[in-house]
């Protein structure tokens, strides 16, 4: 009986001896390691959306040729009074003036706005037109001023030239006294009118008839009374004199102040 229990004894012993080292004896025994546990990716942080390359708004300018080629054939439509910015009404719009030999404003003002439009687009400025040809009628004074703020406009220049008697010369640049948009917009309709008057120098010179040093404030105008950007009506010179109109229907003369507007213009937007 005790060689029995003396030899279990030593079969244990040799049993627990043999745990770590896997059979002993032709006995299988489990192994102590810690069981493998599948393999898990580390957590990732959650990706940050792609950052958005900042889009800088276009500069645009609006070129406003004055008048249009079939103002003259619709009395009913351009005579029809719009408001004026200034608690009255003005006509819708007008025929515009021409020279003695019978060339119409209409034709200068949208000849010099095309040659404006490629000069600025040239510089990377986006501009808008507020007529589309130029054998159209209108549109009236009080949309063409809504047209700037519609394109969110930098600026807003009218092309004109005046209808003054002979002897009469020179250029001036118009805005309004009144500060439709506020002073921070006039301060700029300022500016711009100095900067297109500086350059505009260079061409013809200032008015000797009106205004001062070739600027000129009013109140009557409904294109600039009623206009949120900054707004200027440039008056190109005086067709009904001889030495003016020589420069107005000139090829030289239309492309000379065509580069003075946008010279001006590009001081401005910097």
């Amino acid at each position: 009986m005790r060689s029995r229990q003396l030899l279990c004894l030593t079969f244990l012993v040799a049993l627990l001896t043999g745990c770590s080292a896997g059979s002993t004896g032709g006995v299988s025994v489990l192994s102590q390691s810690p069981a493998p546990t599948s393999a898990t990716a580390p957590e990732q942080p959650p990706s940050s959306p792609p950052v958005a390359t900042p889009v800088l708004p276009a500069r645009v300018v609006v070129i406003d040729p004055g008048h249009n080629g079939g103002n003259a054939a619709a009395p009913d439509e351009i005579n029809r009074p719009v408001p004026d910015g200034n608690g009255g009404t003005k006509p819708c719009n007008t025929v515009g003036t021409s020279t003695n030999a019978g060339y119409a404003e209409h034709a200068f003002n949208w000849a010099v706005a095309l040659a404006v439009r490629d000069l600025l687009t040239a510089q990377g400025v986006e501009v808008v037109l507020t007529r589309s040809d130029d054998v159209g009628v209108g549109p009236c004074v009080d949309q063409r001023a809504a047209v700037a703020d519609q394109a969110a406009a930098a600026a807003f220049v009218s092309i004109h030239a005046d209808g003054s008697a002979p002897g009469n010369r020179g250029f001036h640049v118009i805005t309004s006294n009144l500060d439709p948009a506020g002073s921070d917009i006039g301060a700029a309709s300022d500016a711009l009118a100095v900067a297109v008057r500086d350059e505009m120098t260079s061409v013809l010179s200032a008015s000797n008839y009106i205004g001062s040093d070739g600027l000129n404030a009013r109140d009557d105008l409904a294109g600039l009374n009623l206009n949120l950007r900054p707004a200027i009506y440039l008056e190109c010179g005086n067709m009904r004199d001889a030495t003016d109109a020589a420069l107005l229907t000139s090829g030289s003369g239309q492309a000379a102040i065509a580069a003075a507007v946008a010279a001006g213009v590009l001081r401005l937007l910097g």
